[in-house]
């Protein structure tokens, strides 16, 4: 192929591609040698996972993830997703390279894609654009798995494909909890494609599941498995979720300089703003002219706060169960769980 062929004739004006964006989810297992080490150990190496996803946070937008307790092969997740693929390598290079790199394998990694739907949305007509930029919500669970098509499938016309995708359309508008994110992976992975659900509710995503196996298109479907159910969580609670050590071991994790999250003006007093800053997930409050920030979520059950907090005076409840805490302090006041 000549290198006129290969760019498209070189007597043609360039024409600017859409941004698109690599997308990633990294699954790691920790060996149970981990846990022996001493607190003061695992102490450290928490913090140096911390710095090295803080460190990345200019390359690329990063998510953590627990599976501890959920799947016995894989413990803690990463979504990334970036303009580029070598920050994915750069942020593996630095997580190896902490204290708790040695202990870590790699079951699972899935490597994708944005590109806009072949398949037309009536509802949303400006949903193809949307797709080429992954905008991660802040869901409680995401739930990702490959997915690989039969070879019949791309043998059908055009208008089949669309008749029997339709019918998928509907049936997702049935569950407006469930956020679906397509990638694709033609060419760069084994898969075709990796799907991830976001959602508040795992019932309804197995609600949808469960109906879509029912529609003629599940008949085309080769692979779609390993599923995973992945937890929202902050880097700092992914790793305590792993043994990284007992409070009285871990240091703070302290910062020095500001972070711009967001223009006063745009958080008005009884208001709230969720931020990603340094790996982990922050929602800012405004109470009266002063400004509070805490973890975004609510360390019992994960609660989104920023919806499902309420201030009163100086303490902030979550209403999911009832956990209290200071908003000036961040520690919990004796009351609920």
């Amino acid at each position: 192929m000549t290198s006129d062929h290969a760019n498209g004739g070189s007597d043609r004006e360039a024409t600017p591609r859409p941004a698109r964006q690599y997308v990633q989810f990294v699954f790691y297992k920790v060996d149970a040698a981990w846990r022996a080490l001493s607190a003061e150990a695992r102490a450290t190496a928490r913090r140096d996972v911390i710095a090295a996803v803080e460190g990345m946070e200019g390359e690329m937008q990063i998510r953590a993830y627990s599976l501890v307790g959920i799947r016995g092969d894989a413990d803690f997740m990463f979504w990334h997703i970036s303009d580029d693929i070598a920050p994915f390598q750069k942020a593996a290079t630095r997580l190896f390279s902490t204290g708790l790199g040695a202990y870590l394998s790699t079951p699972y990694s899935y490597l994708a894609m944005t590109r806009k739907s072949v398949y037309v949305d009536k509802g949303e007509a400006s949903a193809a654009a949307r797709r080429l930029r992954v905008t991660p919500g802040n869901a409680r669970y995401l739930f990702v798995y490959p997915f690989v098509k039969t070879r019949p499938w791309y043998n059908l016309s055009q208008e089949q494909r669309q008749s029997m995708m339709d019918a998928h359309i509907r049936i997702g508008r049935k569950y407006p909890s469930v956020k679906l994110n397509t990638t694709y992976s033609f060419g760069l992975d084994d898969q075709e494609f990796v799907v991830s659900f976001e959602t508040d509710e795992p019932g309804d995503f197995l609600d949808l599941v469960m109906e879509l196996r029912e529609t003629e298109s599940s008949l085309y479907t080769l692979r779609d498995t390993p599923t995973f159910t992945c937890v929202a969580t902050t880097v700092g609670g992914m790793l305590d979720a792993l043994g990284a050590a007992d409070a009285s071991a871990a240091a703070p994790n302290l910062r020095h300089e500001w972070t711009r999250v967001c223009a006063f003006a745009d958080l008005p007093s009884r208001s709230s703003q969720r931020a990603y800053v340094h790996g982990e997930q922050v929602v800012v409050f405004n109470v009266e002219g002063t400004l509070y920030a805490l973890e975004a979520r609510c360390p019992h059950a994960s609660a989104p706060l920023a919806q499902e907090g309420q201030i009163d005076g100086n303490v902030l409840t979550c209403t999911r169960h009832g956990s209290q805490f200071d908003l000036a302090h961040g520690c919990a006041v004796i009351r609920g769980p």
